[in-house]
């Protein structure tokens, strides 16, 4: 009996963590479509002081920051932009690389009449966030980036050959027409099998994700992104060589069961000034898997004077 009584304890635990609700943005945060770089960008807005940027992976949105979002609020003005196609941002055509991408995120800042900013990047939103940093050394004060690799940086080759990143040369329109209508099953792979836990992925953030990439050219978008990485790495090398090696403060953080210490290494092939950490008790997906530990780490590297 008691072994059952435990046994529906854990079932009811497991149930209503899958039901947690998903983490929205506060109500103050408003919400924009901007033009930018011959595109729209959907952003969120909100909180006042010091500018810093949140830029989203794959597999989720800008939608992934509430929690950490909601914390800089209180004393920073906090930018949350969808990248380009995914989301609730434009289907741009193209544009897809980085460097592109990261003409973006400066429209995006000067339509808002923001010079200087930190940046907080995740996945993909890392290659965006490095090109925009390489590119903009004076206007990004702060640059944390978080569980992924930089293309043409650091062991890339490396990274590239491991097989739990199949994906990255995943797509065309014959997957495209596979992955159609099955969304969700796709996206699910990513979810738990880079997860420390699966079942920290909630079941509405899961929901709600799989619905944003099962809008009309959603998927095309995500692909695109991954279809860019062979330009992006010659675009990383050759804006290396350009601007020189980042100068400002650089937190580079990983996942304890994902990339862990490997981001620091990553970063420090490009970077002067890095500070490594890893989240505990979390794989790919920090803000889904661990947020108290990620927000812990990042707030205070934000707040440390420069």
């Amino acid at each position: 009996m008691q072994r059952l009584v435990l046994w529906l304890i854990a079932v009811f635990a497991f149930v209503g963590a899958a039901r947690a609700e998903m983490p929205a943005f506060p109500a103050s945060f408003r919400t924009q479509e901007i033009a930018a770089n011959d595109t729209t960008i959907h952003v969120r807005v909100g909180g006042q002081g010091p500018a810093v940027v949140l830029l989203h992976g794959y597999g989720e949105t800008g939608d992934m920051w509430a929690l950490l979002a909601a914390d800089l609020a209180r004393d920073h003005t906090v930018v949350v932009p969808d990248l380009r196609g995914m989301g609730l941002s434009a289907r741009a055509a193209d544009g897809y690389d980085k460097k592109t991408q990261a003409g973006d995120v400066a429209g995006v800042l000067d339509a808002l009449k923001i010079g200087k900013t930190d940046v907080v990047a995740h996945d993909i939103g890392n290659m965006v966030a490095y090109s925009f940093a390489v590119q903009n050394q004076k206007r990004v004060t702060r640059l944390v980036l978080i569980d992924a690799p930089v293309p043409g940086i650091g062991p890339w080759e490396e990274i590239l050959k491991n097989p739990l990143l199949w994906h990255f040369r995943f797509g065309g329109p014959d997957m495209e027409r596979l992955v159609a209508g099955r969304e969700r099953i796709y996206l699910d792979r990513f979810w738990n099998e880079f997860s420390a836990n699966p079942a920290n992925f909630t079941e509405d953030a899961r929901v709600h994700y799989a619905a944003l990439y099962a809008r009309p050219g959603a998927m095309h978008a995500g692909f695109e992104q991954f279809h860019a990485f062979d330009q992006d790495a010659v675009d990383d090398k050759a804006l290396l060589v350009q601007y020189g090696r980042l100068t400002m403060p650089v937190l580079a953080l990983g996942g304890e069961k994902s990339f862990g210490p490997m981001m620091a290494t990553v970063m420090r092939a490009a970077a002067d000034n890095v500070t490594e950490g890893v989240v505990p008790a979390s794989g790919h997906w920090i803000m889904e898997e661990n947020p108290k530990a990620t927000i812990a780490l990042v707030r205070p590297f934000l707040d440390k004077p420069l």
